[in-house]
C-alpha cells in the first residue's frame, strides 16, 4: 500500500515485521556474488551493495531514446488511473496503494504492444527498459497527491474554512495544489546522493519495481537462473514472478476489468451484488434482535479493492484491523449506549417500522456532553495512532538519527572543503555516480525549481488563504525534515510515516497559533477559524511535500539500479505532478459533487466513511480550541489509558520480543484506525481479513503461484474499483446512478443501500 494517509505499506510480498532475511542477504554478498562479475542472469545481484543491476545492454537493443512523449502521456494516464483509486480508497478508509509496480507492468504492457503496432513516427519503436523506467517515474508522480484529497481539503469544507463548495473554489484548489506539487523534486535530488549513492539504502518496493521491469525486458532466462541461484527473498522475488509476463498481464487486465465491470453494475442492485447484509435476513426471518448487529455495520461486501488490500497489507494489519473492528463497534458502542454514555438517531420510522439505529453522525450540539458513539470513540483511534506511530519511528530512531546526524557533518565537511580548511567528520564515502555528469540534474533545476515553490506558496497562501510568510516557510521546513524522516523509513522498512508527520505538523502549528487570530472565532463557537485553516493548510504543505519527495526518491533508486539519467527521470517527474495538479483537483470536485456528504459534516449518512478527514478535522479543533479539548472526560480518560496500553505493547515489542515475532504483535495503527472509521465501514476489514488469510495459506501451499498472480489480481482489483467508482460519481451527476434505476432487493429496510 501506499502512503497512506492512515495506513501505508506498499510491498505485495513483504512479512509483518517488516524484516528481511539477513541469511539471504548475506549470502548475497559472499565471494560467489560479484555484482559487476561474470553472471549468466541478471538477477543474481547483491542488493546491499547499492550498485546498479549488471549492464545487459550488449544483449538487448539500444535504446536510442528513453524520454519520450508516448512515456510521459502513458505513465500520466496510468497515474490518472492512481490517482482516481486512491481519492476512492482513502476516502473510503484512508488505505492508498503505490503506482510504481501498477506503473511498470501496466506501462509495459500497453507500450510493448503499441512499440510493435504502430509506426515509428506515431509512437511506434523499440521499447525498454530505461524508458519503462520514465513511464513509472510519471505515474508515481502523477498519482501521488492523493493525501491532500482524502484527509485535510475535506476537512476544511467541513469544517467551513474554505467556500461552499470545492466547484466554487477550484482555483484556490489549484494554486495550492501546485504548491505541493513539485517540493519532491527539489528535496529528491540532493537526497539521492545521500540515501542512495551513500548509505545504499535498499528501498524495498523501488527495487523490486527495477527487478521487475529488468524481468519483463529479460524474458524468462534469467528469472529461472536466479531461481536456481535463490538469491533473493520476497518482496524481490516478485520480480521473478513476471519473467514470462502473459500470465501476470493478463492477470492484471482481467481482475482490473472485472472490478470496474462489477462497481458499475453492481450501483442498480447493491443488495444483492454488492452488499450483503445476513444480519438483516436473519431479521426478515423473525430474529428481529439481529437487526443491532447490521446497525453496527457488520455485513459482507463485494469489493475487489479490499480483498486486493488484504493481499497487500497481509495477516497482521488486516486482523488488527478487523479486531480493532469488533472491539470498537461490537463491544465498546453497544456498551455505550447500554450506559447511556453515547446518543443515536433514531430511522426506524423512515424504515417502515424496522428498528434501523444511525450511530454514523460525528457528533450532536454538544461535543463535551452527550455524543455519539462515532465522536466518543474517535478520540481513542486519533490518540493510539499518533502515538503508535511515532513509537514505531521511534524505534528506528538510532538509523533515523545516524542518517540525518551524517548528512549534517557532510554538510559541515563540504564548507570546510571550501573554505581550504580539513575536514573534521569522517564518513563513509559514497559510491562514485554511475550517472555521468551531463546525464545528472543541474543545480540550477532543482534548486531554481525549490526557490519558484517556495515564493509560489508564501505568495498563495498569502493571498488566497490569508496565512502568513513565517507559517508557511515553518511548514515548508518541516516538509523538509520529515522528507528525511519519510525517506530514510521507506529505505529501511518500506513504511511511509508521512501522515503521521502531517499530523506533527498540525501539532507544531497549533502550538504556534495558540490564542492568536482571535477575531476570526465564530459567534457563538470556541472554535478559531483562523488558526484552524492554517493548522491544516500547513499540515498540507509540509505532508504533501514530504510524500513527494519520498516517493520520487524511490524513483531515483529504480532509476539508479537500471542505470538511467537521472536528468529524464526529473523530467519524467515534472511532467507527472503538473497532470497530478489538474486531475486530482477535477477528481476531487466530481467527486463531492456526485457525493456531498464528503464535504458535508451534518449529513447523517455518506457512501464514504472519510476516516482520515475525521482524524485532520478533530486535530485541528483539539490544537486550537480557545475553551480546552472538545473531549468528553469519560472518552478523554478511555482514550489516554488505552493509549497508554498500546505504546507498552509497542515498546516491549521493540525491546524484548525478536523482530521474526513481532507479526504475533497487533499492528495498533490499523487497530485505532477501526476505531475512526464509522459503523457501515466495517466490512473492509472483514474483507482484508478473509483475503490476506486466504493468501497466506496459498502461499504456504503454492508459492509460486502466489508470486505469480498474487499482486496483479490485487492491483488490478484496487485500480478497477477506483476507476469504476469514478465512473458511477459520472453517473450520478448525469442522473442515471442506481439510486434513480436500480433496486432496493436485499438492502435493509428494503431502503435503496447504494
Amino acid at each position: 500500500m501506499s502512503a497512506l494517509p492512515e495506513l501505508t505499506h506498499r510491498t505485495p510480498s513483504r512479512g509483518d515485521s517488516g524484516s528481511f532475511d539477513d541469511e539471504k542477504a548475506e549470502k548475497s554478498s559472499s565471494a560467489d556474488a560479484t555484482p559487476y562479475g561474470e553472471v549468466d542472469a541478471p538477477f543474481y545481484y547483491d542488493l546491499k551493495s547499492g550498485l546498479p543491476l549488471p549492464d545487459v545492454s550488449a544483449d538487448m537493443p539500444v535504446e536510442t531514446q528513453t524520454l519520450t512523449v508516448r512515456a510521459i502521456v502513458v505513465g500520466c494516464a496510468l497515474g490518472t488511473v492512481v490517482q482516481a483509486s486512491n481519492l476512492y480508497l482513502g476516502l473510503k478508509t484512508g488505505f492508498t496503494f503505490g503506482p510504481q509496480l501498477f506503473g511498470a507492468i501496466f506501462g509495459f504492457a500497453i507500450l510493448k504492444s503499441l512499440s510493435k503496432i504502430l509506426p515509428t513516427w506515431f509512437g511506434g519503436g523499440y521499447f525498454g527498459e530505461k524508458e519503462n523506467v520514465t513511464v513509472q517515474t510519471a505515474a508515481t508522480a502523477a498519482g501521488g497527491l492523493g493525501i491532500l484529497f482524502v484527509s485535510g481539503i475535506p476537512a476544511m469544507y467541513q469544517l467551513n474554512l474554505l467556500g461552499k463548495t470545492p466547484e466554487d473554489d477550484i482555483g484556490r484548489l489549484i494554486g495550492f495544489t501546485a504548491c505541493c506539487a513539485f517540493y519532491g523534486m527539489a528535496f529528491a535530488i540532493p537526497l539521492r546522493r545521500w540515501y542512495i549513492l551513500k548509505q545504499k539504502l535498499v528501498f524495498p518496493t523501488p527495487s523490486a519495481t527495477a527487478l521487475t521491469i529488468r524481468s519483463l525486458h529479460a524474458g524468462p532466462t534469467g528469472a529461472i537462473v536466479a531461481k536456481k541461484k535463490g538469491t533473493l527473498k520476497a518482496p524481490f522475488a516478485l520480480a521473478l514472478a513476471f519473467s514470462d509476463s502473459a500470465p501476470a498481464g493478463f492477470t492484471l487486465l482481467c481482475s482490473f476489468v472485472f472490478s470496474i465491470i462489477l462497481r458499475v453494475v453492481s450501483q442498480y442492485a447493491p443488495g444483492v451484488m454488492w452488499d450483503w447484509h445476513p444480519f438483516w435476513w436473519l431479521a426478515t426471518w423473525g430474529w428481529k434482535a439481529a437487526l443491532k448487529a447490521d446497525n453496527y455495520g457488520f455485513f459482507w461486501e463485494n469489493t475487489p479493492a479490499f480483498l486486493g488490500a488484504g493481499i497487500l497489507t497481509g495477516v497482521n494489519a488486516s486482523l488488527s484491523l478487523y479486531f480493532g473492528s469488533i472491539f470498537a463497534w461490537g463491544f465498546m458502542a453497544p456498551l455505550l449506549m447500554r450506559l447511556g454514555v453515547t446518543v443515536s438517531r433514531d430511522f426506524t420510522e423512515d424504515y417502515n417500522g424496522w428498528n434501523v439505529i444511525n450511530y454514523t453522525k460525528m457528533s450532536f450540539a454538544n461535543p463535551k456532553g452527550h455524543v455519539s458513539p462515532r465522536y466518543w470513540l474517535l478520540w481513542a483511534g486519533i490518540f493510539v495512532m499518533l502515538v503508535c506511530s511515532f513509537a514505531e519511528v521511534a524505534a528506528n530512531g538510532r538509523t533515523i538519527g545516524k542518517g540525518c546526524r551524517d548528512a549534517v557533518c557532510e554538510g559541515l565537511n563540504r564548507i570546510a572543503r571550501r573554505r581550504g580548511q580539513e575536514e573534521k567528520y569522517v564518513i563513509e564515502e559514497a559510491m562514485e555516480d554511475p550517472a555521468p555528469k551531463e546525464d545528472q540534474v543541474p543545480a540550477w533545476a532543482w534548486v531554481g525549481t525549490l526557490i519558484i515553490s517556495i515564493i509560489a506558496t508564501v505568495v498563495i497562501m498569502s493571498q488566497l488563504f490569508n496565512v502568513n510568510a513565517g507559517i508557511s516557510l515553518l511548514a515548508v521546513f518541516l516538509g523538509f525534515l520529515f522528507s528525511f524522516i519519510g525517506v530514510q523509513c521507506a529505505g529501511d522498512t518500506d513504511i511511509n510515516p508521512i501522515s503521521t508527520c502531517a499530523k506533527a505538523t498540525q501539532l507544531v502549528v497549533g502550538g504556534v497559533t495558540h490564542g492568536k487570530y482571535l477575531n476570526t472565532i465564530a459567534t457563538g463557537s470556541t472554535l478559531n477559524i483562523g488558526a484552524m485553516r492554517i493548522n491544516l493548510l500547513a499540515a498540507l504543505v509540509s505532508g504533501g511535500a514530504a510524500a513527494q519527495t519520498t516517493d520520487m526518491t524511490g524513483d531515483l533508486k529504480t532509476g539508479h539500479l537500471l542505470r538511467c539519467k537521472p536528468r529524464n527521470l526529473f523530467v519524467a517527474q515534472a511532467c507527472g505532478a503538473l497532470c497530478s495538479v489538474f486531475m486530482s483537483v477535477g477528481l476531487f470536485v466530481l467527486f463531492t459533487k456526485a457525493y456531498p456528504c464528503i464535504t458535508d459534516a451534518s449529513a447523517e449518512t455518506c457512501a464514504f466513511g472519510i476516516p482520515s478527514v475525521t482524524s485532520w478535522a478533530a486535530i485541528a479543533k483539539a490544537t486550537t480550541s480557545t475553551d480546552g479539548l472538545p473531549i468528553p472526560k469519560s472518552s478523554a480518560f478511555f482514550a489516554l489509558g488505552f493509549t497508554l496500553f498500546c505504546l507498552a505493547v509497542t515498546v516491549v515489542k521493540h525491546m524484548f520480543i525478536a523482530p521474526k515475532n513481532h507479526c504475533y504483535v497487533p499492528n495498533w495503527v490499523a487497530f485505532g484506525l477501526a476505531f475512526i472509521l464509522p459503523p457501515g465501514q466495517t466490512q473492509y476489514g472483514l474483507c482484508m481479513a478473509v483475503s490476506s488469510l486466504a493468501c497466506y495459506f496459498w502461499k504456504k501451499k503454492n508459492i509460486a503461484s502466489y508470486d505469480l498472480y498474487a499482486f496483479p489480481l490485487a492491483a488490478g482489483g484496487m485500480a478497477g474499483e477506483g476507476l469504476g467508482g469514478v465512473v458511477n460519481a459520472v453517473f450520478v451527476v448525469a442522473g442515471i446512478d442506481g439510486s434513480v434505476y436500480g433496486t432496493a432487493a436485499g438492502c435493509p429496510g428494503n431502503i435503496f443501500c447504494g
